[in-house]
C-alpha cells in the first residue's frame, strides 16, 4: 500500500499539534504590513496582528508562496512517501494553486497531484483531515481524491462583518456603500461560491445576518465551522444555537487568520460547513 503525504497550505488554519502529529505539512501565506513582511501562523498566533490592524492606518497585502516553498516540501515528503496530495486554497482567491502545479512540473515527478479546493478555512480543513482519516483507513489516492472533489460541491462558506471598513479598505467594496452600509447598519452576508467571493444579500443589522446564515444552512448537514475574528463569546453563542438546530453535526469553533481575515476585520463570524 503506497504512503501517502498531505500538503496544505495556511488558509486551512489547521491546529499546529494535528498538522505535526499527522505529518502534514502546511506551507504559508506571507502578508506584508506596517513595512514589514510575515508568514503566516497557526491558530492561537493571531490576535495580535488583528489588534494591530484595528489601530492601523496601514492595509496588509497578501502574497502566495514561492513555487520553490512547495518543491523544497516535495522534495523532502518523496524521501518518505509514495504519493503527494496538495491541497490548496481556492484558485480565484489567491495564486497559492498555480505556485503548487508549477513547483509539480519543476520536479518532474507523477507522484505528486495537485488540487484546487475552491475552499478555505474551516472548509479546507475538513478537507484536509477527511484526506488523513481516509489514509489511515486505508484507501488509495484516487479513492481519496474522488472524495475530496465531491464533497467540495456540497461546501459552502457564509460570513458577516462587524464593520465594512476591512472590506473597503481591501478594494472589496466602494466607499459610497462603505458610508451607506456604517449609516443605515447594514451588514453584507459574504458567500464563497464556485470559489470566489461574493455577495449573499445585505440585511439590517448584525442579529439578522446571523440568523439568515442560520437558515441557508442544510438540515443533513455533517460538519459545520464556526468562524470568527477577535469574535470568540459570539462564536461560542453560535455554536450554542446551531446545536439546538442540528444536533448530528460536528461543530468546532475555528480562528481566521490574517490572509482571509484581513478583508473582513475583527468582529467578523459566520460558518464553513460541509
Amino acid at each position: 500500500m503506497n504512503k501517502i503525504k498531505i500538503i496544505t497550505d495556511s488558509t486551512s488554519y489547521i491546529d499546529k499539534d494535528y498538522a505535526l502529529e499527522k505529518d502534514i505539512s502546511v506551507i504559508p501565506l506571507s502578508y506584508t504590513f506596517e513595512g514589514e513582511t510575515y508568514k503566516e501562523g497557526f491558530t492561537g498566533e493571531f490576535d495580535d496582528f488583528f489588534k494591530r490592524l484595528s489601530k492601523s492606518e496601514d492595509f496588509p497585502v497578501t502574497s502566495q508562496p514561492a513555487a520553490g516553498d512547495f518543491l523544497e516540501e516535495y522534495e523532502k515528503a518523496l524521501k518518505k512517501y509514495d504519493e503527494i496530495i496538495v491541497l490548496t486554497i481556492s484558485s480565484k482567491l489567491s495564486g497559492t494553486y498555480n505556485s503548487a502545479l508549477l513547483a509539480r512540473s519543476m520536479s518532474e515527478e507523477d507522484r505528486i497531484f495537485v488540487i484546487d479546493s475552491k475552499q478555505a478555512a474551516s472548509n479546507l480543513k475538513i478537507l484536509v483531515e477527511d484526506a488523513i482519516d481516509m489514509i489511515e483507513s486505508g484507501k488509495n489516492r484516487e479513492e481519496i481524491i474522488s472524495h475530496i472533489v465531491e464533497k467540495e460541491k456540497r461546501m459552502a462558506i457564509y460570513f458577516t462583518v462587524g464593520t465594512l471598513e476591512y472590506l473597503k479598505r481591501g478594494g472589496r467594496l466602494n466607499t459610497v456603500s462603505s458610508v451607506i452600509g456604517s449609516v443605515l447598519n447594514i451588514k453584507p452576508i459574504i458567500s464563497l461560491k464556485d470559489g470566489e467571493l461574493g455577495l449573499l444579500e445585505k440585511t439590517r443589522g448584525k442579529n439578522k445576518a446571523v440568523k439568515k446564515i442560520i437558515e441557508t444552512i442544510p438540515s443533513d448537514v455533517k460538519r459545520i465551522g464556526v468562524c470568527h475574528i477577535l469574535n470568540y463569546d459570539e462564536a461560542v453563542s453560535l455554536k450554542e444555537k446551531l446545536i439546538k438546530e442540528f444536533p448530528k453535526a460536528l461543530i468546532t469553533i475555528d480562528e481566521l487568520g490574517p490572509i482571509v481575515g484581513a478583508h473582513l476585520g475583527p468582529e467578523t463570524i459566520g460558518v464553513c460547513y460541509s
